[in-house]
């Protein structure tokens, strides 16, 4: 949680508590991106950690801010693409409706919890993240190692979309909707040119000189992943950062094959 006017200070407490609204009063904005990791097979209470961390830590968060003595001019609140669930080639944005699911629920109500603020009069923003690559961690540090020993593929048929954003894309539009009074409510966080499974795959072999030949069947990523490999690897979604467009920003990594040379050269 960040914000301009304490130079980027950044405050820490269990969010399964309340939060004194003292700590947050003078933040000129506020990016809050903390929960659970989803990375795991979803049993009962990872679920429920995982939807508790969001709902519970946000809307605790949110209600101090709004109680706050000075209160922050904008509130930037995670979320993800998978509050669209599985939308197969349907071309996804920011006023398209939740899929279906267990991430959809997720999502839906961690965007939710933002509400005191947002009666409060803070300008508040939920963004819908995509897949963040980046060596320091997330997707693509794990799926490295196989496709470095050449034996990595597609996942299922591969034809489900993906849709990515680069490490410095997303912190560059973070600080973009802090600055853009006209942005409010869902954000796409996503390049503008999404790639199916099989084309990620093949920019990923191609950019580390290794083959693709040997793909993940749906049922063994099922089988390995359970409930996470269908809502995760297996999912489509398609979707455009319509509203980062529309409002003048500028990716530095538009295309998949830049994000991954930049990110594989260092």
């Amino acid at each position: 949680m960040r914000g301009a006017s304490h130079n980027d200070d950044q405050i820490s407490w269990d969010p399964s508590q309340p939060l004194d609204a003292a700590k947050v009063s003078g933040f000129d904005g506020v990016v809050h991106l903390a929960g659970e990791s989803i990375v795991g097979r979803w049993t009962e209470a990872k679920k429920a950690r995982i939807l508790e961390s969001r709902q519970q830590g946000t809307k605790n968060l949110s209600e101090a801010l709004a109680r706050a003595p000075q209160r922050p001019r904008v509130f930037v609140s995670g979320s993800a693409i998978g509050f669209y669930g599985n939308r197969g080639d349907q071309i996804l944005e920011e006023s398209s409706n939740p899929g279906e699911g267990f991430l959809p629920q997720v999502c839906v109500a961690w965007e939710g919890a933002t509400q005191a603020a947002q009666d409060a009069g803070i300008r508040t923003a939920h963004i819908r993240t995509g897949i963040v690559l980046t060596e320091e961690g997330g997707a693509l540090p794990q799926m490295l190692t196989p496709f470095r020993l050449g034996v990595g593929g597609k996942i299922g048929d591969g034809r489900q979309w993906w849709s990515w954003i680069d490490i410095h894309d997303h912190i560059g539009a973070i600080h973009h909707i802090l600055k853009t009074d006209l942005l409010s409510g869902a954000v796409n966080l996503v390049a503008p040119k999404p790639v199916t499974n099989a084309e990620f795959t093949k920019v990923l072999g191609s950019v580390l000189s290794r083959p693709t030949i040997f793909p993940m069947p749906a049922f063994a990523a099922r089988l390995a992943f359970g409930q996470m490999g269908d809502e995760l690897l297996l999912a489509s979604q398609r979707v455009q950062p319509s509203k980062l467009v529309s409002s003048g920003y500028r990716f530095a990594y538009p295309e998949l094959r830049g994000s991954l040379e930049d990110i594989l050269s260092t």
